[in-house]
């Protein structure tokens, strides 16, 4: 009894030595500031105080100067912007770090030539080597309409010596040259063989025999001839992406479709004590490989693993409803064909199997984050949730829908009644190849009329979280804000009845995103007794021009009270 007693004493001197060390260091009042707080009880401030790794006060500077009392530390702001850290609903984090240290085309090749020259350019630095195969990512979607190019290039010459696979910015088609279909066991026979649906991706000449086109389950056959990478390389990746992402003021992500490399990759950086981010992490169900319940249960027990492993978090689940739009890929799930081949594409799971996952994860408190692109498939996926919140009640639990390039008129209101937040990556909703020359000629005028259709989302009361599905595209908050309010693009406007609010979209990448996370009660908005996640920017991003808000540069980024990026004005004083 006297050691239980001696143990609690000891517990107790522990818990106020670490409160007295977090009240040591001063308070900060950060002022003269221009504020948005993302907080709709008091969206504006001057200043803010933190206290530690939590906000103490937001308001006037006298207001925040009396909560933090006389001795605190006073950061003149010099009139800049300062907001919440800036959240992303969908970001393959490692992978695109893994990116940044290998060779990812980043979607900028204007020709095969380019990109060849690019590719050559990685194989000799070895940043595109994985083991023996020449691999290159953000390969441009138009690339794949230039077949008797990539012959030319990839299939003769120096770089037909080499296995080669170049892997569509979109992460869903891939091309790849001649020595790599042989040794992936690629070849007319094998297609032939293939079920309807599988057959479809797989590019063929007009005599049946592969092109080296390749999507969706042929990119896994491929990808499983790649050696995967190493934990030391996991670690670089993510240390590359980290600083990535806060240098654009990123302070949180969610990362969709984990594996155990990337949980992997996710522990040891939190382990090392490098993790500077709040990340929710989302192992993949996948409807094709059937055991969908053993497959729901490890992800919980990744849940259980990961439950006192600080700034991650396993939250939910990731389900594929269907592939990409685009011409020519057009996996994508419709209501109306494609007008082209007559085929809709393909719903990836069976409604009734999904709406019994989406029930049991729902019931087990764990997120379901559906991607779906194609108008059918966002109708199965809101048909499965509603089951969820049928056969549950409502759980409270923000599951979201991804993608979402195009939406029935009647399904709309669906987002607001079954509490379905939209995971917009509105930085391609712009006048562009992708969304002029690769889908208007190929889908039903009806339909595209409504491709990225935000603000209907936005008027009929949904909630809109920002994300990137980085590195599919740049993480840059301020490129798709100028994307989503302009819908301007090289090839002119989108659509501009969808346009969105600016200030809409700020609160899109900080509470909305906090909330697609699950994660509203700690970060999301500038609140007292919120976590300090916190970004100053150069300019007033609410009163300048679309075009001067898109070049927004990120000076100093805080996560937990912490500077991860930049710096604060160098003016601080102590006291009055």
């Amino acid at each position: 009894m006297a050691r239980r007693a001696w143990i609690v004493i000891l517990i107790g001197l522990g818990l106020l030595h670490g409160t007295l060390a977090a009240r040591a260091a001063p308070d900060r009042v950060l002022f003269n500031a221009r504020v948005f707080t993302a907080d709709s009880a008091r969206p504006y401030a001057d200043a803010v105080a933190l206290r530690g790794e939590q906000i103490l006060a937001v308001g006037s500077e006298a207001e925040v100067m009396r909560a933090a009392g006389k001795d605190a530390e006073r950061i003149d702001l010099g009139g800049r912007f300062l907001m919440p850290g800036l959240i992303d609903s969908h970001c393959h984090a490692l992978s695109g770090g893994l990116g940044l240290i290998s060779a990812d085309n980043a979607d900028q090749a204007r020709s095969v030539a380019e990109l060849a020259a690019f590719a050559a350019e990685a194989q000799r630095s070895g940043r595109g080597m994985e083991g023996d195969i020449l691999y290159v990512s953000g390969v441009p979607l138009a690339t794949w309409t230039q077949l008797p190019e990539l012959d030319a290039h990839f299939n003769r010459g120096a770089l037909a010596e080499l296995p080669v696979a170049l892997h569509g910015m979109d992460g869903h088609t891939a091309w790849v040259n001649r020595r790599l279909l042989a040794r992936a066991g690629i070849d007319r026979a094998l297609i032939a063989g293939l079920d309807a649906d599988t057959r479809q991706t797989y590019g063929v000449d007009a005599a049946g025999e592969p092109n080296g086109f390749i999507s969706e389950a042929a990119i896994a056959r491929v990808s499983a001839l790649f050696p995967p990478p190493d934990p030391a390389r996991v670690l670089e990746a993510g240390r590359a992406a980290l600083a990535y992402l806060h240098g654009l003021g990123i302070t949180a992500w969610m990362d969709p479709a984990v594996d155990d490399t990337w949980l992997a990759g996710y522990r040891a950086l939190s382990e090392a004590g490098e993790l500077t981010a709040r990340v929710v992490a989302l192992p993949v169900i996948d409807f094709k490989k059937g055991a969908l319940e053993e497959q729901l249960a490890k992800a919980l027990r990744a849940r259980d693993a990961f439950a006192q492993v600080p700034n991650v978090r396993v939250g939910g689940i990731k389900v594929f409803a269907d592939g990409v739009v685009e011409y020519p890929t057009q996996t994508a799930h419709l209501s109306r064909p494609y007008r082209n081949s007559g085929l809709n594409g393909e719903l990836l799971f069976a409604p009734a199997a999904f709406a019994r996952i989406a029930t049991a994860a729902d019931r087990a408190g764990l997120i379901v984050h559906v991607h779906a692109i194609g108008d059918q498939a966002v109708t199965e996926a809101l048909n499965g949730i509603a089951a969820a919140r049928r056969a549950n009640g409502d759980s409270g639990l923000p599951h979201s829908l991804t993608h979402v390039q195009l939406i029935r008129p009647d399904d709309l209101p669906r987002f607001r009644e079954l509490g379905v937040i939209a995971s917009f990556q509105l930085y391609w909703a712009r006048g562009a190849n992708t969304t002029i020359d690769l889908l208007e000629p190929w889908i039903d005028p009806t339909l595209y009329a409504g491709l990225y259709p935000a603000r209907a989302v936005l008027e009929a009361g949904g909630t809109i979280a920002g994300a990137s599905d980085w590195s599919v595209s740049t993480a840059n908050v301020f490129q798709a804000i100028y994307r989503a309010e302009t819908r301007n693009g090289p090839k002119g406007v989108l659509l501009p009845h969808q346009r969105m609010p600016r200030e809409a979209m700020l609160h899109a990448y900080t509470l909305n995103a906090a909330r697609a996370l699950g994660e509203e009660a700690r970060i999301g908005s500038l609140t007292a007794g919120k976590q300090a996640d916190l970004v100053l920017l150069d300019r007033d991003v609410l009163t300048v021009s679309a075009e001067e808000a898109r070049d927004t540069e990120v000076l100093w980024t805080v996560v937990g009270g912490r500077t991860v990026y930049g710096g604060a004005p160098p003016s601080p004083s102590v006291g009055r």
